[in-house]
């Protein structure tokens, strides 16, 4: 079982960059733990959004085995505090032989072919949020589930 974090194109802000890395490297001291950025989907400018979303969708799916837990992270999708988060992160490392799999899709959201294989929806906020720092809180929320788990003193009730 490994915990991954799938999404599509490059960080552009250069200043996130070194933060989402040291939070991928503080969560695979807890965890086999792989950060995986699929390149960016180059598309005519007459294709549509919904042309993206199924190209992103194709590259996602070809990440993904049958068994594994994918989870997309999604503005309609469940909202649950770190100690949540931590509790059923931990379940599904218990209890998923395969992979679990976090999906940050491109800037139009999801294929419906992506919607149909997700097992799970996940918001980070209520709020839009940049590619670039949803990729940052969910590094960091990953390491503070783990160090939840743990007992570690990071997080603060």
């Amino acid at each position: 079982m490994k915990v991954v974090l799938l999404t599509v194109g490059k960080t552009a802000d250069k200043e996130i960059e070194p933060l989402i890395a040291r939070y991928v490297d503080r969560v695979a001291r807890f965890v086999p733990f792989e950060y995986k950025v699929l390149a960016d989907v180059r598309l005519p400018a007459n294709a549509t959004h919904d042309k993206q979303k199924e190209i992103e969708g194709e590259a996602f799916l070809s990440c993904i085995s049958g068994g594994d837990m994918v989870i997309l992270m999604d503005e309609r999708g469940t909202m649950p505090t770190s100690r949540q988060f931590a509790t059923d992160l931990d379940k599904l490392m218990v209890n998923t032989r395969s992979n679990i799999i976090f999906v940050i899709g491109g800037p139009y959201g999801f294929s419906p072919a992506m919607y149909a294989r997700a097992n799970r929806k996940l918001a980070l906020s209520a709020m839009t949020l940049t590619h670039e720092m949803a990729r940052l809180f969910l590094a960091e929320q990953l390491y503070r589930a783990m160090t939840i788990l743990r007992g570690m003193p990071y997080h603060h009730d």
